[in-house]
């Protein structure tokens, strides 16, 4: 409404302009004496100018005259479109000129006015291929994405404009969050461009969330021949979804194909501790511990971990605390540097009533680095060893206010994980969980409670039991709650 009320203003100040101009030239009273070949004419200034203005147009008709005879010859010489480019020269010289203004106004962040000069060029041009997807994005950027959905619509006709109406399309559904839409739209951009890196980033994540595991492994070796993917990474998130699809197969209670899909996983990589664990769980059902303990062995040297500590626990259920102490040996003579090796030393000690080298294996652990396992481990010796209540619950009330040490943290936003996933849950990242220490916070996790029991007074040790079938200790069962 007020870009027509200008254009109005606009044309009555122009035209009082060539009216007031028109009457100056009219009182001017000079005249101007023309002669040509014999002939003298007199003429006055406003003649004068309206000769001008005729004489302009008359050489400019006569341009375009000679123009359309020259592609009338051309025409008839053979050249089918020739007349056809000369009617639609001017047409398509304002068509790029829309479509230069709409670029540039979708780069400025004047979406309206992109879109508008967009739809212009549209019209004029009648080439979608250009156009179509200029529309769309300005209608993305306006907020009309009724009109941007129409204009991906329409790429879908042209084979050459189909992925990009696809993507196009695909970037919608995720924003609406239709995850199961969007992984059929990224099945199919992936079946027009296989090599795209994008569509690749995104198929692999929607597969991922839908658990389709064996579709996603796919996908990654596309990116490996695709050069997208270093082939180390690559075996790494390939070892992470053969994992995964292990876990997906216990799941239906198919053991044998579990099997080997977790030590499949652990062949692709050894230092994945998850597919460690259930790489040897899976000989273990199969009475191979020979090969359940050498898997465990090598992932203890890549990464100490209670998961394998547990693991390995489970190798021989039924021995006593002395003997399950003798046959750790094989991972506590490893890494003897690490922390975790210390922990799980102390607390075969400590299950075995060995309360003093229990506390000679933790060492200066409770000072130097106090977490709630560690502690909670010092208040099981010094109750072992017979000391007050008063120590015994000071050591527990140190450990409530303790860190709880390594966990599974995400390397992109931090959150914490009670076990292993190759997707973080809380920002959709995959395989971005590691086992490390999570940045310091005020608040006090969840679960403490377990801590409780050590503050009563320990009875006197009965004789040594061999330990009930598939569970650790109490102690142990204490150290492992407090992790």
């Amino acid at each position: 409404m007020l870009w027509s009320l200008t254009k109005v203003v606009v044309f009555v100040v122009a035209v009082a302009a060539l009216a007031l101009l028109a009457a100056r030239l009219s009182e001017a009273g000079e005249a101007m004496r023309i002669i040509v070949a014999g002939w003298e004419f007199t003429i006055g200034p406003l003649q004068a100018v309206v000769l001008g203005v005729l004489l302009f147009a008359l050489v400019w008709l006569v341009l375009k005259l000679l123009g359309l005879l020259g592609a009338t010859v051309r025409f008839l010489n053979g050249d089918e479109t020739a007349i056809s480019r000369y009617f639609n020269r001017n047409r398509e010289r304002k068509g790029y000129r829309a479509l230069s203004e709409a670029m540039m106004a979708l780069a400025s962040g004047e979406a309206r006015l992109a879109l508008t000069r967009a739809q212009a060029a549209e019209r004029l041009l009648g080439k979608p291929e250009l156009t179509t997807l200029l529309v769309a994005q300005a209608a993305e950027a306006s907020g009309d994405r009724k009109r941007a959905t129409e204009a991906y619509k329409t790429l879908l006709a042209d084979d050459a404009t189909r992925f990009v109406g696809v993507r196009g399309l695909l970037q919608q559904k995720l924003a609406d969050g239709d995850r199961e839409l969007a992984l059929k739209l990224a099945e199919k951009a992936f079946e027009l461009r296989p090599k795209h890196a994008e569509t690749q980033d995104i198929l692999l994540r929607l597969q991922s969330d839908a658990g389709d595991w064996s579709g996603a492994r796919a996908t990654l070796g596309a990116k490996l021949k695709a050069g997208t993917l270093p082939k180390d990474v690559y075996r790494r998130r390939d070892a992470v979804l053969a994992l995964q699809q292990a876990r997906t197969v216990i799941d239906e209670d198919a053991s044998i194909e579990a099997r080997e899909a977790a030590i499949e996983a652990n062949r692709l990589s050894p230092d994945l501790i998850p597919a460690a664990a259930m790489a040897a769980r899976g000989y273990v059902a199969k009475g191979d511990r020979k090969n359940a303990t050498r898997v465990l062995k090598k992932a203890w040297e890549v990464m100490p971990h209670p998961d394998l500590a547990a693991a390995f626990a489970e190798i021989e259920p039924q021995e006593t605390p002395v003997e399950r102490l003798k046959r750790f040996k094989t991972l506590t003579t490893l890494r003897t540097d690490s922390d975790e090796t210390k922990l799980l030393q102390a607390e075969l000690l400590v299950a075995a009533e060995d309360f003093p080298a229990a506390r000679r294996a933790l060492g200066d652990m409770a000072t130097r680095h106090p977490t709630q396992r560690a502690l909670a481990l010092m208040a099981s010796i010094a109750r072992g060893e017979g000391a007050e209540d008063t120590v015994v619950r000071g050591l527990v009330t140190q450990a409530i206010a303790a860190p709880r040490g390594p966990q599974w943290c995400c390397d992109k936003c931090q959150a914490i994980h009670a076990t292993w996933a190759p997707v973080c849950s809380n920002c959709g990242s995959f395989d971005t969980l590691s086992w490390r220490e999570p940045p310091a916070s005020a608040e006090v996790p969840a679960g403490l409670a377990d801590l409780l029991p050590l503050m009563e007074a320990r009875p006197a040790p009965p004789a040594p039991e061999p330990a009930p079938e598939e569970d650790q200790p109490d102690l142990d069962e204490i150290a492992r709650r407090a992790n």
